[in-house]
């Protein structure tokens, strides 16, 4: 089954000739059951390129995916259109007394300020609040992750003095989990940031860590008594994500080590292989596969 976006969403015809099946608007309207709805809240700077990575993952499962893009309320986005933001974006507020069975808050590069420093924190620790009682599973990624840990947790991210930067091994520690059908005692994942939580603290907290590595810490948790999951990694990452980071850093001066195990014998003058694409098709059908098992038929009951 496919998923459900606007026709004139860029994502709609890059994913249509991936293969991946993409459904109208209007054409789902004529299908008698109910589509799973799942909000992207995209707080990255690059609105269209982490929307269709994103809705990339959540339509290629056997069910239909009815996808909301949402924006905080008051801040604007420096890098994407007005136009397409007031096209194909809700905002917080407009969404707020809606259910979701599923919600992805994606990563933001803001590592370095504290979280009570963020421009739209008041907002986000709402929008955290709101998912305990209208939306059925949350989905945390990288910096949002982060964000719910700490809120929920009080679970600090630390500042680390090297970038970890390129594509890494974690370890499956938990095959028994749901999230982790089907996956390898190893796999490899694209990793980007400055900060990083640590492995006492999230179990200290009363979180699983699912998939973890001793070169770049937890990967993958649970947070049961919150339904969710938080992923401080990029399984969503294009084949040349890593590499337009890299060179965009050269290009400013920024000081950045080669993505390492990323390029062919480490050389940034060959083309990188994508190493997680599998998994990441894995992750995230099971995530969906997770909720459809779980989640109410009527929608009204969420979090009732």
């Amino acid at each position: 089954m496919p998923i459900t976006l606007p026709r004139d969403l860029p994502a709609y015809d890059v994913l249509d000739d991936e293969g991946v099946m993409v459904l109208s608007e209007d054409a789902a309207t004529h299908q008698d059951i109910r589509p799973l709805r799942i909000g992207l809240l995209n707080l990255m700077p690059m609105k269209i390129t982490t929307e269709t990575q994103f809705a990339r993952l959540i339509g290629a499962t056997p069910l239909q995916i009815d996808l909301t893009l949402i924006r905080m309320t008051e801040h604007q986005s420096r890098h994407t259109s007005p136009a397409h933001m007031e096209e194909f974006y809700r905002t917080f507020q407009d969404v707020k007394h809606e259910k979701f069975d599923g919600l992805v808050i994606t990563g933001a590069p803001i590592e370095h300020l504290p979280f009570e420093e963020v421009t739209y924190w008041d907002e986000l620790r709402q929008i955290m609040d709101w998912t305990q009682t209208n939306v059925h599973s949350t989905f945390g990624v990288c910096w949002g992750g982060m964000a719910m840990a700490w809120h929920f947790h009080g679970v600090e991210k630390h500042m680390l003095d090297r970038k970890a930067f390129g594509c890494f091994r974690v370890s499956n520690e938990d095959p028994s989990s749901p999230y982790l059908r089907g996956f390898s005692d190893e796999c490899v994942i694209p990793v980007s940031r400055w900060t990083e939580v640590r492995r006492d603290e999230v179990e200290a907290a009363g979180m699983k860590v699912l998939l973890g590595s001793e070169e770049t810490g937890p990967c993958l948790i649970e947070d049961t008594a919150h339904r969710a999951v938080h992923i401080f990694n990029h399984f969503e990452y294009d084949s040349d994500t890593l590499q337009t980071e890299y060179e965009r850093d050269v290009a400013m001066g920024t000081p950045i080590n080669i993505p390492g195990h990323y390029y062919p014998n480490d050389d940034p003058r060959r083309k990188p292989l994508n190493r997680w694409r599998s998994h990441a098709h894995l992750l995230y059908g099971n995530w969906i596969n997770q909720i459809y098992q779980t989640t109410h038929y009527d929608i009204s009951q969420i979090g009732r």
